[in-house]
């Protein structure tokens, strides 16, 4: 007996289904109660995800029978069960459904009179509406599509119920979650995230979810995954801790794409909160966190600016009137409505054989009211529950037409109902919603993807909630300037791995990771062709200054007003002008003794040399162009080479009259004017023709030098515009004038004997010793500064001053001392007598010998020698 009373009661606990007679019957599938513990297959009921959508199930089924124009005269019942949000429950309870489908053989059973019995025949079940979970649909699937039921699901969302070979007789009126994961792709991407977390509640719904976020990043590109991290069905103490610690080993992803169950996501939000990390993490939430307050109950500073989707829905009116006016005693069909009501108010209900616990109120079931003395707001599938039992009466009602045109009630064609056929006219209905918007499916039997974007703000106001920030319909319309973080800031958080490179560095990407890279900043003289590459700029180019590009590097020449210019012009300057004062005091004064001694023809030849050995300095520093680096060429050696010819063809003449003299008095041939100037111009002559054959084989032209000037630092690179005379050749078009002045200073040296009085041989001398220390310092110089930035503006000063110097030293040495005497001491500018060749020559010879016993002859001094050079 007391088993008996045990077995009731648990039949009164938890009713075995509700049953609405009716012509056709649809099956019903909700989670009226939550999933048991220890065993127990249910638990708590649940007011909203189950009761409020099992009403809506029956106030459709009312609205359709009461509706003239939609199934007229066939009224729609339903077997409703009670999945208890757990899919192997839900599967036993589902077998209700295929009972009137499966073959009994009752021969062997027989009446206690022998008779055979009566068996009552179960009603046949023509479509189902549900499940909630995903994997309770999934599993109801499996059983649904051997008998060829079709199903239409409110709430399941799982992108693997979208396969139209294992799921074929599988609908929803929800988009699935592939949908949704592609709008929180878009989302993510519209919030200039690249580097995102997954988290998802261990089972389809959550690992489905977070798969198809996976796949539709990963074909978008673009977005890389730091951590996809799993809530365990079971979670163990210090599970959620544990996640949020592993979260942050890769504290760049902020952003984290959660898939997951209410209770998980509340819990995520109290370790994270319990972590003091509020507002480090920001959440986007699908739609089983949607609008929902109870995931972010005391936790919503820590939501704060979490981005939630939701299918698109909207609040039946029509139901609100139908469920606030429901009691115990018009609603007694919903054998769980006693218990919800229990819950709903807080009170008991007396029943048989039950004591009523003292501490809480009795039950009138007349006095409360839903929503009067209870909180009420309509539960966000409400709509799409309705428009699923709406899909199959417009089914029904096409299917009726077709094969009971005219006809009252259900015929012979719709008895039964074959399960094939109804799906294809589940698939081709189309008509508008309770929501007023398009109710249909596509050839997998999914909705089309319609979601409201949500974000959790906590505004200056006392109301914090959710606000609606856009919406998603095959494209994201988003309004980021509505949008709220943490603290009232309305500058987006970041959420990549690494920041973008500045202008001038390239990505160096971390293997395996698209999004994460180093910068490496493009050096030297390289800049950034593109995103990933630096490469060199033209030899004749430099990058700019950001290093996206290259510029041209800027021309430089030697300026007059540069400081290595200016001291060349001014020992140039004064060169010139002493040498033109020489030359026009001896033109004046051509005819004096002087003037004559010097050797007057030669004078001019080597004035002339000198002047041009001034002359070069402009040349060298003027703007480089064919006409100026012909003259570079041409003068550049011409004037060295006159300077010296002239000097050789004077010392030559010297040696040879003194050697001549020791043998015979015999004057050498060669020693007149006119000779002399014949010498000294096929000397001459050589370097001309020496130039003009290297015109011929290289023809004078400027060239740009960008390796001269091209340091480290780009700023400071300068193309430098010059001749085209490579250094080699500047000393091999100075050579022939050094093997002149070489040569001079030998005879000078062979002539050291020749009497200080006598001629010129001692002045040349001691000018052929000081040019040549002149030129042995200016080739170390010269050369030593090849790897300088400076190197063409050293070698054109020391260059020109070298040159300058010497021709100083001849000027000064030579003619100095004459041009001296003319101007100052023209007393001392007479002639003196002439003497004969013999005597010049015995007189030289006597002052030798004299000289080498170092006897000083002062009486020898007084006289001055003066030969003919007339002859």
């Amino acid at each position: 007996m007391s088993h008996i009373n045990t077995v009731a009661f648990h039949q009164h606990s938890h009713p075995h289904s509700i049953k609405i007679p009716g012509d056709i019957t649809l099956g019903g599938l909700f989670p009226v109660h939550a999933r048991g513990h220890a065993g127990v297959p249910c638990g708590e009921i649940k007011k909203e995800k189950g009761i409020h959508r099992l009403e809506a199930m029956l106030y459709a089924l009312d609205q359709i029978n009461s509706d003239p124009e939609l199934l007229p005269n066939i009224t729609l019942g339903a077997r409703i069960l009670d999945t208890c949000s757990r899919d192997t429950y839900a599967l036993e309870q589902s077998l209700t459904f295929v009972q009137a489908l499966i073959q009994k053989d009752t021969s062997d059973i027989r009446c206690s009179n022998g008779e055979q019995p009566i068996i009552r025949k179960p009603e046949r079940v023509v479509g189902v509406i549900g499940a909630s979970g995903s994997s309770v649909s999934i599993m109801v699937a499996n059983v649904l599509r051997l008998f060829e039921i079709p199903q239409i699901s409110y709430a399941s969302t799982a992108p693997e119920l979208s396969d139209n070979n294992r799921y074929d007789f599988f609908s929803r009126v929800v988009p699935p979650d592939s949908y949704q994961a592609q709008a929180m792709v878009d989302i993510v991407k519209a919030l200039g995230w690249n580097y995102v977390s997954t988290l998802a509640s261990e089972g389809n719904y959550g690992e489905s979810g977070v798969d198809a976020f996976v796949q539709i990043s990963r074909e978008a590109g673009g977005l890389c995954i730091a951590q996809s991290l799993k809530i365990p069905r079971e979670p163990k103490l210090g599970e959620f801790d544990k996640i949020i610690k592993r979260l942050m080993e890769t504290p760049n992803a902020r952003g984290v794409i959660i898939f997951a169950h209410e209770d998980d996501i509340k819990q995520v939000l109290e370790a994270a909160s319990k972590s003091n990390l509020t507002g480090q993490f920001k959440f986007v939430g699908s739609d089983s966190w949607g609008a929902k307050s109870s995931p972010i109950l005391d936790q919503e500073e820590v939501a704060e600016g979490a981005v939630t989707i939701l299918p698109k829905r909207a609040s039946i009116e029509g139901f609100d009137q139908y469920f606030t006016t429901r009691s115990l005693e018009n609603n007694r069909r919903n054998i769980w409505f006693a218990e919800f009501w229990e819950d709903d108010f807080r009170c008991k209900l007396t029943r048989p054989g039950i004591k009523i616990d003292p501490e809480k109120k009795k039950c009138t079931g007349e006095q409360e009211r839903i929503s009067r003395d209870s909180h009420y707001e309509q539960e966000g599938k409400v709509q799409f529950v309705i428009d699923a039992v709406y899909a199959m009466a417009h089914a029904l009602h096409n299917m009726h037409q077709d094969l009971c045109p005219g006809a009252t009630g259900v015929c012979d064609k719709m008895d039964p109902v074959e399960g094939r056929l109804l799906l294809s006219y589940i698939h081709s209905v189309n008509f508008n919603g309770s929501a007023g918007t398009a109710v249909l499916f596509n050839e997998n039997g999914d909705a089309p993807g319609r979601y409201d974007i949500f974000q959790y703000q906590m505004t200056n106001t006392t109301n914090p909630g959710y606000r609606v920030i856009g919406q998603w319909t095959n494209n994201l319309r988003l309004n980021v300037e509505e949008m709220q973080w943490t603290g009232g800031s309305r500058q987006i958080p970041d959420s990549v791995c690494s920041f973008p490179c500045r202008s001038g560095e390239r990505k160096k990407m971390v293997k395996g990771v698209p999004c994460c890279w180093h910068c490496e900043l493009c050096d030297g003289y390289q800049f950034q062709a593109d995103e990933f590459n630096c490469e060199m700029c033209p030899f004749d180019m430099r990058p700019t200054l950001n290093r996206t590009a290259c510029r041209p590097t800027p021309i430089i020449k030697l300026e007059w007003h540069s400081p290595w210019a200016v001291i060349p012009l001014f020992l140039a300057i004064l060169g010139i002008l002493a040498t033109l004062s020489v030359i026009i005091t001896f033109i004046r004064f051509n005819d004096t003794p002087i003037v004559r001694a010097a050797g007057r023809e030669l004078s001019y030849v080597l004035l002339t040399g000198i002047f041009l050995i001034y002359f070069i300095t402009f040349l060298m520093i003027a703007e480089p162009g064919t006409v100026v680096c012909a003259f570079r060429r041409l003068l550049l050696g011409l004037g060295m080479c006159i300077t010296y010819s002239a000097m050789l063809t004077k010392t030559n003449r010297i040696y040879r009259i003194f050697e001549q003299g020791k043998k015979s008095v015999t004057p050498p041939k060669f020693i007149s004017p006119t000779s002399q100037l014949m010498i000294t111009f096929i000397l001459i002559s050589v370097q001309v023709v020496g130039v003009f054959i290297w015109f011929g084989v290289m023809p004078p032209h400027t060239i740009v030098d960008y390796e001269e000037q091209r340091p480290p630092n780009p700023e400071l690179a300068r193309g430098i515009l010059k001749c085209d005379i490579a250094d080699l050749s500047l000393i091999c078009c100075l050579s022939y004038s050094i093997v002149l002045m070489v040569t001079c200073t030998v005879y000078a040296v062979k002539s050291r004997g020749v009497p200080e009085t006598f001629n010129e041989a001692k002045p040349i001398g001691f000018t052929m010793y000081t040019t040549c220390i002149v030129w042995l310092a200016f080739v170390p110089i010269f050369f030593g500064t090849a790897q300088s930035t400076e190197k063409m503006f050293i070698q054109t000063t020391t260059l020109t001053v070298s040159m300058s110097l010497s021709a100083s030293v001849s000027l000064g040495m030579l003619y100095i001392p004459k041009f001296y005497v003319i101007i100052f001491h023209p007393e001392q500018n007479v002639q003196k007598r002439k003497r004969s060749f013999k005597a010049v020559v015995q007189a030289a010879t006597m002052s030798s010998r004299l000289s080498q016993k170092s006897i000083s002859d002062k009486q020898n001094g007084e006289t001055k020698i003066e030969p003919d050079r007339t002859q």
